[in-house]
This record gives structure tokens, C-alpha cells and sequence, in this order.
């Protein structure tokens, strides 16, 4: 019999299992739990192999919890945006705020270097719109500046920035996006969309391997303290290609980054032109496992088929409520959509695909239904990402294909009172994130914060769930909130279930490795309203402490 290393006693152990069973103090030997006791103590401590070696700690009533499971966020993103100008709101009201930030960032900046900002949304600036080049050429005239919006989707650049990406005047509009101009029909700096960014962010210089790795291991500690310990870096190659999957490798197998990690790969990366065109995704898997040394593994092939609905280019088949001629736009046509589906289910990949507006998710399902109709696969398990306005139709084909979703609820609190009177209008804005039409379905789903989309916080995405309240303080569809315990279970046993891994992480039950998060208060006994005020005190990997709470 193994000895103990760890006795955790003295804890309000929520295990997440089927019953829901609640217990008092946790074994675990090499790393694997090895006994779960309803006692605050082991009943016979001679009788399980603890040691004057075993470490124990008294958590002294505190929560015990399975490791937090975020199954869709951008951690290399958020790595170097911590880096650069922020130009959200708050603290920003208006644009002369952000000019300011992006001036004094330029100040600092030798000419013809890169400005780089992000976090921008036109929608709670004063003025309800995007900066301009112009605005941004006066506060850096020697340097190109890119600002990304909040939503990813979106950006502002300054003329030099246009100059470097030889985007011209005569530029046509890409697939998909467009290139914003003024009245007078001069380009404007603005960026509608991922298309329109793409030149703009090649040119941008690559950082070096070495350099991204390590901003990657700095963010990684901001994911520990929220309690996080299985991550999804769900667009690895959105913006530097290669770059970002070598990092993020060299990140693992140099020890800089301690989470669990699974890679979401753009499929560009896999098709014709990619370096791993002709992978399977076995062999991908393979290769990821071997340069990590096993921390990181491969999730899926990440696509688009739509933008955001705040930037009004998610595709909706109904129109905006702002503008009724205007219904968005898929990102692809369907023929070649469902084609590269295809080829990519036939390599053996699970496939995860950005769909925001219901129109996308009907054509997401669509590429789904044929990949299956024409080569059939059990547990594939392919994913929707953000299923904002997913109807009950689609609802209902997502079960029937097996189709499991992890929704970006953090988008009731923070857009849910513009969705509201300006994007959907008030009906179709109560039903975005439909989880509890989704949990009678019996899909299985989960929760996601898409930081740096919103900030990386598993508690406060559980409380949206639970609560759904705006940022105005109003409840948002209160018919699809959820139970406390359901919202736990999205972000910790039904997030191993999406990953495939449940037989190792997601509940505290004897056998799974011991990935941990202790709170300071039990979500299932406060007032649900302040479940996103709950403090993580501490994080375990593998039965390893990796993140403490100062002071604690």
C-alpha cells in the first residue's frame, strides 16, 4: 500500500461526482487521490499509511473543489496583451482617453517600432465609434499603431500601420470582412472582422519563440490564481502562425507553464498550405505530447463561420434590430465550409468551429451533419464555440449529432443590456446562452470566459450562468438560468467530459489525479449573487501547490 503524501483534512469537499456527494478530508498518493472520507478526518489514521513524511494541511472549513476547467480562451493572446496599451472601458470613457494611452505608450516607443493596444469597444465609448487613423496618426505619427477591439474581431490602425501592410486605397474588400472608410470614402483605419486584419497583423514583426514562452509561463500564473488547472488555448495560430504552436510547446517543456493544456489549432494550419497538411490528427497528438513532455495534448481543429454580434458580423437569419436590412454574413461559403469539415473529420480530428449568430450555428451544423453522413464516426464529439443565439432547432440537431458546445456566458453581463436595445432587440437578446433549454436537451456543454475577450475568472462565468445579470443590474432570461451545482459541473467534470479526460480530472473521487482549488466560501451555500466575489486561496496540480493566495 502507498504511502500518503497528502492529507488534506478539516474541508468542505464539494466532489462534483454523479451523487453530488459532499465529504471532509481527501488522500492522495503519487499524485492520484487515494481516499475521500465524509469525516473531517481519516477515521484510522494508522490504517492508511499516514506518516510523520505525509504532509497535511488543515483547511480549517474552507472549499475544496476539483480543479477549474476553462475550455475555450486565448492564454497566448492575453500574454501579450498584457503588454500593451489598455484601451477598454472602463477605464477609458471616451476616445481622447485611449489617444492618451496610445501616446504615452508611443512616447516610449522608438520610431517605426510597433504600438500596439487592445480592449477598445466602441459601443461604451462616448462616442459610439471606433477611433480613426487619423485621430491615432496625431497622437503617433513615427510609429504604426494597431488597437484591437475587444471582441478580437475588430481593429484601428493609423496610416503608417495601412502603409506597412500595403493596404492601399484600391484595396478590395476579403471574404468575410471589410475595410471601414469615411465619408468621403477614404479608408479609416477601422478593420471589420478577421479578413481585414490579417495583413495588418502580418506585418506586424513575430516576437521570438523564446519571448512568446515566456510571456506565456508570466499569464499562466493569473489562470493559477483563479484556480484553474486544465486550460484551452482555443485559436493557437490565429494571429503568427507556427509561431503560436512553438510557443506554446517550448512554454510546457521548458516548465514556464504548469496548467494542463490542450491546443485548439487553426485550421490553416492543417490545410493544404500548413505544415500539417498531411497530418492525422493521431500523428498531431503524437507530436504535441512528445515536444511537451505531456503536459498539452490536442483538442481539436478550431474554425470560423461567423464574427461577433456586437461588431453586427455574426450571421443571424433574422435581421439586427438596429437595422433591419442587415443579417451579418457567414465567414464561408457552404460548399467549401463543408468540404474542408469533411476532410478535416476524415483525418480523425474533433472539430471546433466560432459560431456566434443562429445562421452560422445552422450552417456549423450543416458541415457537421455531411462530415457524419459521409463517414460515420461515434464519440466525435465536435464542437460549437460561443453558441450565442443558438434556437431551439438547433438545440435539438445538436443532440441528434452528438454536437456538444461550450458557451461564452460571460456575454449576458457584459453586452447583454446592448444586445438587448440595440443588437437583437429585447425577445431574442433572453434567450442568448440558452443552457437551460440546453441541459434538457441533455447536451453536454460547458461554460467559457474567451479571456482576453472578458477577464479569466471560473467563479464569476458560474455566477453569470446562475444569476444572469447585466451590466445595468438587469436578470437577462431568467427562464435559462441554471442551479448552482449545474454551473460548478460546466466548469469542472462536464469540462473533462468535452476533453475526453473524466477519467482523470473534473470530480474528486478516488483514482483521478489530484487537481484541486480552494475557496473561501461554498458557492452552494451563500447567496448566489456573491459567488463572484469568492476568493480562490489556493491550486494544486498533480497533488503539487502552484499557486497560493498571499497572506493566506
Amino acid at each position: 500500500m502507498d504511502t500518503i503524501d497528502l492529507l488534506i483534512t478539516n474541508a468542505t469537499v464539494l466532489t462534483l461526482d454523479g451523487q453530488n456527494s459532499r465529504a471532509g478530508s481527501v488522500a492522495v498518493s503519487n499524485g492520484r487521490i487515494r481516499n475521500v472520507w465524509s469525516s473531517p478526518e481519516p477515521p484510522r489514521r494508522d490504517e492508511n499509511n499516514i506518516t510523520a513524511a505525509t504532509e497535511v494541511i488543515d483547511l480549517k472549513g474552507a472549499t475544496l473543489i476539483p480543479g477549474f476547467i476553462d475550455t475555450h480562451n486565448h492564454l497566448l493572446m492575453y500574454s501579450q496583451f498584457r503588454t500593451q496599451a489598455n484601451c477598454s472601458t472602463p477605464p477609458n470613457r471616451n476616445i481622447a482617453d485611449i489617444l492618451a494611452r496610445v501616446k504615452e505608450l508611443a512616447d516610449q516607443t522608438p520610431d517605426g517600432e510597433w504600438v500596439m493596444g487592445w480592449g477598445y469597444d466602441n459601443t461604451l465609448l462616448e462616442e459610439k465609434r471606433h477611433p480613426t487613423r487619423k485621430e491615432l496618426d496625431a497622437v503617433a505619427p513615427n510609429n504604426p499603431v494597431l488597437l484591437r477591439h475587444i471582441s478580437v474581431h475588430f481593429g484601428a490602425a493609423n496610416s503608417k500601420a495601412l502603409e506597412v501592410a500595403d493596404i492601399g486605397e484600391d484595396i478590395q474588400d476579403p471574404q468575410g470582412g471589410h475595410f471601414g472608410r469615411d465619408e468621403d470614402g477614404k479608408l479609416n483605419g477601422v478593420l471589420h472582422e478577421l479578413s481585414a486584419l490579417a495583413p495588418v497583423q502580418a506585418a506586424i514583426p513575430t516576437p521570438s519563440i523564446e519571448e512568446m514562452a515566456n510571456l506565456i509561463g508570466e499569464a499562466a500564473e493569473d489562470y493559477l490564481a483563479q484556480g484553474i488547472t486544465t486550460n484551452s488555448d482555443a485559436g493557437v495560430g490565429l494571429d503568427l502562425g507556427i509561431a503560436e504552436f512553438d510557443a506554446h510547446l517550448m512554454a510546457l517543456e521548458k516548465g514556464n507553464n504548469p496548467l494542463r493544456m490542450r491546443l485548439l489549432v487553426l485550421h490553416h494550419l492543417l490545410g493544404e498550405t500548413g505544415p500539417y497538411h498531411n497530418y492525422t490528427a493521431e500523428q498531431l497528438d503524437e507530436e504535441i505530447k512528445k515536444r511537451s513532455n505531456g503536459r498539452a495534448v490536442l483538442d481539436s481543429a478550431k474554425l470560423f463561420q461567423d464574427g461577433s454580434i456586437q461588431g453586427m458580423t455574426a450571421a443571424l437569419r433574422e435581421p439586427y434590430h438596429c437595422d433591419s436590412s442587415y443579417y451579418g454574413e457567414l465567414s464561408r461559403d457552404q460548399d467549401d465550409f463543408n468540404a474542408e469539415v469533411l476532410d478535416l473529420h476524415k483525418r480523425g480530428f474533433r472539430i471546433a468551429v466560432h459560431g456566434n449568430g443562429d445562421r452560422a450555428i445552422g450552417s456549423i451544423l450543416d458541415a457537421y451533419e455531411n462530415a457524419l453522413a459521409n463517414e460515420p464516426r461515434e464519440d466525435h464529439l465536435h464542437r460549437i464555440e460561443h453558441v450565442q443565439t443558438a434556437t431551439l432547432e438547433d438545440l435539438d440537431r445538436m443532440r441528434s449529432l452528438d454536437v456538444a458546445g461550450s458557451f461564452f456566458i460571460n456575454h449576458v453581463y457584459y453586452w447583454g443590456d446592448r444586445h438587448k436595445n440595440i443588437f437583437l432587440g429585447p425577445e431574442r437578446a433572453s434567450k442568448i446562452n440558452p443552457l437551460a433549454d440546453a441541459l434538457k436537451r441533455d447536451i453536454l456543454y460547458t461554460l467559457h470566459s474567451d479571456c482576453p475577450i472578458t477577464p479569466i475568472s471560473p467563479l464569476f462565468s458560474i455566477w453569470a450562468a446562475v444569476n444572469r445579470r447585466t451590466m445595468e443590474g438587469e436578470v437577462l432570461g431568467e427562464d435559462q438560468c441554471i442551479s448552482v451545482e449545474k454551473a460548478l459541473k460546466t466548469m469542472t467534470i462536464d469540462g473533462a467530459k468535452l476533453n475526453s479526460d473524466e477519467a482523470n480530472v473534473g470530480s474528486i473521487e478516488v483514482g483521478k489525479l489530484a487537481d484541486f482549488a480552494v475557496l473561501d466560501s461554498d458557492p452552494t451555500t451563500i447567496d448566489p449573487m456573491d459567488i463572484k466575489d469568492i476568493e480562490v486561496i489556493a491550486t494544486y496540480i498533480n497533488s503539487k501547490l502552484v499557486y497560493e493566495r498571499r497572506g493566506s
